[in-house]
């Protein structure tokens, strides 16, 4: 006793210091997000991206401004105020290029050689009329600088490659003072920039919000649990040690919190209410019994706690199923988790058990006599399982085809939009660019020659005007720019400004004056679409947000396109860019969660076969285990909620938690039956000594995913909901089916 006594001194001792470490290396905490997070690693088209970018840059390194005007742009105030912003903006930090149509204009030869035309006469408003109608007659820059009702502007700014969070925010606060300096407060944003500010302040403001919920929401519970201030304040206290540490972990470890963030506080405090629930709750039994605090702890901690290492590890390898996941924001939140789960538990262990042992065993015990309300309700549900096994087999064989069929209609016609904080400034401004601009997901056609072939090629040129041609038929595509925009701008300005000569010239000659021309007047920005030696070029567009199932089928139109009509002998074409990364993600998702899963219930298999040395057992601990996952996916396709690599990780967290209750009704039942008690007697004492704390952890749990029902993005939302109903779905399963279960196949 002398010894634990030592020992318990130590721990605290030690987790003092370590929980004064960890709330120091706090302020090194970073948040971020990168769409590049959601990228298929490993994929060889990330590869061949990775490579491009590094000829041509990234396709995200834009921020556009919107300006409104409600009464209509063509005012020559207002028009004023917007030239000189877009002036100015030039000087921005980061920024390489600024452009507007107050900046812009046409190209047109002459006798004396070529000359500009303005796109708006801003000291003329009596050409206001006439402009405007010229920019529609041409088409080129509506839904690109200006919309088609003509009441906003856009300042497109080019950035510097990959800004940062710290570079963002820069650039973000000086657009923003320029706004206030030229009084042009009715605005919107899109870029890169935006979403990297608006998503992590999102982030921090969850991790925020969820921490102060879950910690509310587990002091009620364990308060109405056990009516003891002591015992709430030791369980809380452990808990909340348990989080900081993990968050103090992840800073050393260098670690960055991205979107799945806000999930952290709720699996760190909620499992681990989990396993204080559970030992807790025995300790207190063997109190109540007559033994002594030292060795009721002992005695707690050999019954319970070896079920508690199981769950923690069982936990643990459904989250590090994810790792399976090509997403590297994906795989990250499951090693993050797993390495959580196992920081609460050994909190758990060592810190909650050593402040246990310091109240007297009477602060701890109640002064009034147990309720039988408990007793009686669980041997009620043990009855009803004896009467009604043939129903509750049936039932469940019902349900689980139910649910087979509703995973069979999943979709994964993902939109960005859904990932926005709702009802939030970013989340409106992206819907302002997506109904009267082009949208924000960039689209990339890599252009490559073969043998001798170089871009600037008369025939090569006619090539990619085809492929350009096949883009513009497909809806959501937009402001499609690609080194063609040359030879058609000069045909034009050769041709009296006329917008039906914007087209290719017709002979070889006249191309090859006006290939000269480009490359004295237009060198740089001619070699943003072409490289140095003329054997790579780019198509860049941008692309409405219209479900990831939607795009792919329009990639695949083009690479059919592609593939048909035109000749792979002098140069090819290849879809590329974030976008498409991104809607590629679409096609790992299910592989990933399939393969993470089975390999995951692989090792739980394992585990389980060492701890209860059984075969039927085995299978009687997985089949209630596997039917929530397919709950949750019929969840998905019965409401229409398109799978996406965030949403995903439900399936992980549903099979880390469910399996728990399981590991611990079958532990406590075999502990029974090795004591020589027969099948019944075993049954009973498994659902009055553990059913208790079954219903218990996972009403906390049901509520305290729940509390992701208040979150900003909706995708948290959704796993929420999906992951509360799909445990108490678990729960239902193992004080149902698992005695029946038992009873049919075990002796």
């Amino acid at each position: 006793m002398h010894k634990l006594l030592a020992l318990k001194k130590t721990v605290l001792l030690a987790f003092g210091i370590l929980s004064v470490l960890a709330a120091m290396s706090l302020n090194d905490l970073k948040f971020s997000f990168d769409f590049s997070q959601f990228f298929p690693q490993g994929d060889p088209d990330l590869v061949f991206y990775n490579e491009f970018i590094d000829e041509f840059g990234t396709d995200d390194n834009f921020l556009l401004v919107a300006v409104e005007n409600n009464s209509g742009v063509f005012e020559e105030e207002f028009l004023e105020r917007f030239h000189k912003l877009s002036k100015e903006a030039r000087k921005l930090p980061y920024v390489t290029e600024s452009q507007s149509l107050t900046t812009l204009f046409y190209p047109l030869k002459t006798s004396f050689g070529y000359t500009k035309l303005p796109i708006i006469h801003l000291d003329d408003p009596s050409q206001y009329k006439t402009d405007l109608e010229k920019i529609r007659e041409d088409n080129l820059y509506v839904n690109a600088l200006i919309d088609e009702n003509a009441t906003s502007l856009v300042l497109a700014l080019e950035t510097e490659n990959k800004l940062d969070y710290e570079q963002s925010i820069v650039l973000l606060t000086e657009v923003r003072a320029l706004l206030a300096k030229y009084e042009l407060p009715d605005h919107h944003l899109l870029g890169r920039a935006y979403f990297y500010e608006a998503l992590v302040a999102m982030q921090k403001q969850e991790v925020i919000k969820t921490s102060i919920a879950s910690i509310l929401l587990i002091f009620i519970v364990l308060l109405l649990i056990y009516r003891k201030v002591i015992i709430v304040f030791i369980a809380l206290f452990s808990i909340t040690i348990a989080l900081l540490l993990f968050m103090g972990l992840l800073s050393v470890l260098g670690k960055e919190l991205n979107a799945m963030a806000a999930f952290y506080p709720i699996l760190m405090l909620i499992v681990g209410t989990s396993d204080v629930i559970h030992i807790v709750d025995d300790y207190l039994n063997k109190l109540k019994a007559g033994l002594s605090k030292e060795n009721a702890l002992l005695s707690a901690l050999k019954e319970v706690g070896t079920s508690t290492l199981l769950t923690s590890a069982t936990t643990a390898i459904g989250f590090a199923s994810l790792l399976t996941s090509k997403s590297s924001s994906i795989s990250d939140f499951g090693i993050n988790a797993a390495l959580g789960v196992l920081t609460a538990f050994v909190t758990v262990i060592f810190l909650t058990s050593a402040l246990i042992l310091l109240p007297k065993k009477e602060l701890l015990l109640p002064k009034k006599t147990t309720s039988n309300l408990w007793p009686g309700l669980l041997g009620k549900v043990n009855d009803f399982t004896k009467k009604r096994h043939r129903p509750i087999l049936y039932g469940s064989f019902i349900f689980t085809l139910v649910c087979a069929f509703g995973v069979t209609k999943i979709d994964t016609n993902y939109q960005i939009k859904e990932s926005l904080p709702t009802n939030s400034p970013i989340a409106t401004d992206f819907q302002f660019f997506q109904d009267h601009y082009s949208g924000f997901r960039p689209l990339e056609v890599a252009i490559m020659t073969q043998g001798s072939s170089k871009i600037s090629d008369f025939d090569v040129i006619q090539q990619i005007e085809m492929a350009e041609q096949q883009l513009t038929q497909e809806a959501p595509i937009k402001n499609i720019q690609s080194v063609t925009t040359f030879y058609k701008a000069l045909n034009k300005a050769h041709n009296l400004n006329k917008t039906e000569y914007f087209t290719l010239p017709q002979d070889h000659k006249t191309f090859d004056i006006y290939k000269r021309d480009i490359k004295k007047m237009a060198r740089k920005q001619y070699n943003k679409y072409v490289n140095g030696n003329e054997t790579k070029a780019r198509i860049k567009a941008r692309v409405l947000d219209v479900g990831t199932d939607t795009l792919n089928l329009l990639y695949k139109r083009f690479d059919n396109f592609i593939a048909s009509q035109t000749d792979s002998s002098k140069v090819k074409f290849k879809l590329t860019g974030s976008g498409v990364l991104l809607d590629k993600n679409s096609y790992y998702i299910q592989d990933s969660l399939i393969s993470g899963l089975l390999a995951g219930l692989l090792i739980v298999a394992l585990i389980m076969t060492l701890l209860f040395r059984n075969y039927k057992l085995l299978l009687i601990s997985l089949l209630p285990n596997l039917v929530p996952l397919l709950f949750a996916g019929a969840l998905l396709g019965y409401f229409g909620i398109p799978l996406e690599s965030t949403i995903s990780v439900v399936f992980a967290i549903v099979f880390g938690i469910a399996v728990d209750d399981t590991i611990h009704f079958l532990g406590r039942y075999k502990l029974c039956r090795d004591r020589g008690l027969d099948k019944e007697e075993a049954l009973n004492i498994t659902f009055s000594e553990t059913g208790r704390a079954l219903i218990i952890t996972t009403l906390t749990l049901f509520f305290g995913f729940l509390i992701l029902l208040f979150s900003a993005h909706a995708p948290s939302v959704t796993i929420g909901l999906l992951v509360s109903v799909t445990l108490l779905t678990a729960l239902v399963l193992d004080l149902l089916l698992l005695p029946v279960l038992i009873r049919s196949w075990l002796k």
